[in-house]
């Protein structure tokens, strides 16, 4: 054990709403970078017309597809890490670490040959049209050859996520996001006639950039992680011995968090087909506008939710039911408050914020009632999103399917659908969303308490059983 780092988890579990906001922090960092590097990345393929444009936008479905199967797997990760460190025990965390390389390796190995060998017909059955179907394997193909060490990016940052610390891996993620940057003129232009150095291969360099700056993050942390010991996390795969418990563990709260993220994807396509059928072409547009709007509203929520994960996964590991109880109220409070500040400020400002995106009216109209709207259902994700990620903290995994599955396709969707086919106004779209946030923000509470107090009781009789 490395005495520094025991420090650290010590004060860690000494001063909880520090340790939530030092993970946090990092967090909305490392997520507003990644924003940023999506549009800039967007504006460099812009360049190239709007075929590339949309040659890329038919593999976001398959990029979110990844994503969600990997961060699920990662939260798994981390919920079973930090809650072993907080029962003091550290052997069981290093299985669970060494566990969860296996689980990258084999992940990898399976989502890029299933990329090389189905990926193009999937792009066809997405609907991508033959005049961009080349363009848009292209980018795929070459995605495919670094999927491993995307997956393993996620897997590290998930496993040091376990053990409270997030400013390496948002470091790192800065260095990957800045050589991307860099990257993608060089790869996608022909710069001859400027006088520059230009590879002109279009959107398979875009998908080139990413691979490489991919790599070179692996190999950082591989190289911080196995030859310069950084993380209190010890890795031993030469005396690696499979352990159904711990991968039990991991998966029981991973699968169902992926499952969730694909019902998050899935709704996204219901609705753009539902507005777009129903209602026109702009809506789809003043909805995707008000989508990104909404990414960078909920950062403060998605940082604190993520820090709830380890917090309250340690304190549960060391029978701290009280810090629990008393992480969770401040964590929420916190988010529900920022949002809501966040929400009174985009409710005002909606008029200003729609005119930087887009000059057509109609759009214009559009997105300012979508914003407007869902300004009053905001603060309620700073409720809901944190119980989800809170049940995992708990080593619970199916609440936070339940939740999303019940919000997305039992709720908002059905209602927006119902709404459509009756000729509804469109407003009310916006309000199946908010009603649905709404009912999450009731359930979420009421679960988590429910399950607190029931594993309070647990412990109690147990005691209760010893000293008799």
């Amino acid at each position: 054990m490395k005495s520094k780092d025991e420090s650290r988890l010590q004060d860690f579990l000494d001063k909880p709403e520090r340790a939530l906001w030092s993970i946090a922090i990092p967090v909305m960092a490392g997520m507003a970078i990644q924003t940023m590097y999506s549009i800039v990345d967007m504006l460099f393929i812009g360049q190239l017309g709007g075929d590339s444009i949309a040659a890329v936008a038919f593999n976001m479905p398959l990029y979110f597809f990844v994503m969600g199967i990997t961060f699920g797997v990662g939260t798994g990760l981390t919920s079973s890490i930090s809650r072993a460190i907080g029962a003091e025990n550290k052997k069981r965390a290093d299985k669970a670490a060494n566990h969860g390389l296996i689980i990258g390796l084999f992940l990898g190995i399976s989502l890029t040959i299933f990329g090389l060998i189905l990926g193009e017909k999937v792009l066809s059955t997405l609907g991508a049209p033959d005049e961009t179907l080349d363009e848009s394997w292209d980018y795929l193909r070459v995605t495919c050859y670094g999927m491993t060490f995307i997956v393993f990016a996620i897997i590290f940052r998930s496993i040091l996520a376990g053990e409270g610390d997030m400013k390496f891996p948002v470091m790192v993620a800065v260095i990957g996001t800045v050589l991307n940057i860099i990257l993608d003129p060089i790869f996608i232009f022909d710069l001859d006639e400027y006088g520059g150095f230009g590879l002109g291969m279009g959107v398979k360099g875009a998908a080139l950039a990413s691979v490489v700056s991919q790599t070179i993050v692996f190999s950082i942390f591989v190289y911080m992680l196995f030859w310069k010991d950084h993380a209190y996390i010890s890795f031993d795969l030469k005396n690696f011995t499979f352990s159904p418990e711990i991968m039990k563990e991991i998966l029981w709260v991973g699968i169902p968090s992926s499952i969730s993220m694909i019902i998050m994807s899935l709704g996204q396509a219901v609705f753009n087909y539902i507005l777009v059928e129903e209602y026109e072409t702009n809506a789809v547009a003043a909805y995707t506008i008000s989508g990104r709007l909404d990414m960078l509203m909920f950062l403060p929520i998605m940082g604190i939710a993520t820090g709830l994960v380890t917090t309250v996964g340690m304190f549960t590991g060391a029978k701290r039911m009280d810090k629990v109880r008393s992480i969770i109220i401040y964590g929420i409070s916190r988010a529900f408050v920022i949002v809501a500040i966040a929400s009174f400020i985009v409710f005002i400002s909606a008029p200003y914020i729609m005119g930087l995106f887009t000059d057509d009216p109609v759009i214009e109209k559009i997105g300012i009632g979508a914003l407007r709207t869902l300004c009053f259902a905001y603060p309620f994700v700073g409720i809901a999103m944190p119980c989800g990620r809170i049940m995992q903290g708990l080593g619970q995994g199916l609440p936070v399917l339940v939740i999303t599955a019940l919000r997305v396709l039992l709720i908002s969707a059905p209602l927006a659908y119902y709404f459509a086919i009756n000729d509804y106004e469109i407003v009310y779209i916006w309000y199946s969303i908010a009603i649905s946030i709404g009912v999450s923000a009731i359930v979420g509470p009421i679960w988590v308490w429910k399950t607190i107090n029931s594993m309070e009781n647990n412990t109690t009789t147990v005691i209760s059983e010893l000293k008799n």
